[in-house]
């Protein structure tokens, strides 16, 4: 793991890179994907993601293709995506690798076995996914995965990451604050 000590979004070093710094303006509500079984389990926190409506629905996420999620993936073909909150802000950052996580990224929470792979019990929202395609796009691994079943809680304290920042949204109709 590598802690830089510039922000990675910096408007003041002209020569960085340009799609990273659109990329980070765009924010979104920041997702823990998790994967494995007693063979091996491994998650990441993922941004970039879509969801496309449809029979079935879909989620699309950009993912880093060289994290041990990727290989977790090929192996099992299934996932759980899961919608983090404010309270989930040091679990994002251990999965994302930029935190120290003694024992691993696993003991942040308490997370129990499902189906397509470890669930993170206080996730209010989160589906279950299959694998459908693994695609290279850019400097990114483009997974494209089919909604098995999809739990929907009250997501009042949204974890939203823009500009290399999570942010704060206040609740209904409130402001947002950082």
């Amino acid at each position: 793991m590598t802690i830089h000590t510039t922000h990675p979004f910096a408007s003041e070093e002209p020569d960085r890179d340009p799609v990273r710094r659109l990329r980070g303006r765009l924010g979104g509500v920041v997702t823990l994907w998790t994967a494995g079984d007693a063979q091996g389990r491994a998650g990441l926190t993922v941004s970039s993601v879509m969801v496309a409506g449809g029979e079935p629905g879909r989620v699309l996420g950009l993912l880093d293709p060289d994290s041990d999620l990727v290989e977790v993936l090929q192996r099992t073909r299934a996932a759980v995506v899961h919608l983090l909150r404010w309270e989930h802000r040091d679990l994002a950052d251990a999965f994302a690798g930029v935190a120290p996580a003694p024992g691993g990224p696993f003991r942040t929470g308490v997370f129990v076995a499902d189906t397509d792979g470890p669930r993170l019990e206080s996730a209010t929202t989160w589906a279950r996914v299959e694998i459908e395609s693994l695609v290279e796009v850019g400097w990114s691994l483009l997974v494209t995965a089919t909604i098995t079943a999809a739990e929907i809680g009250d997501e009042d304290d949204p974890l939203m990451h823009r500009r290399g920042r999570y942010r704060r949204v206040g609740g209904p109709g409130g402001p947002a604050a950082d």
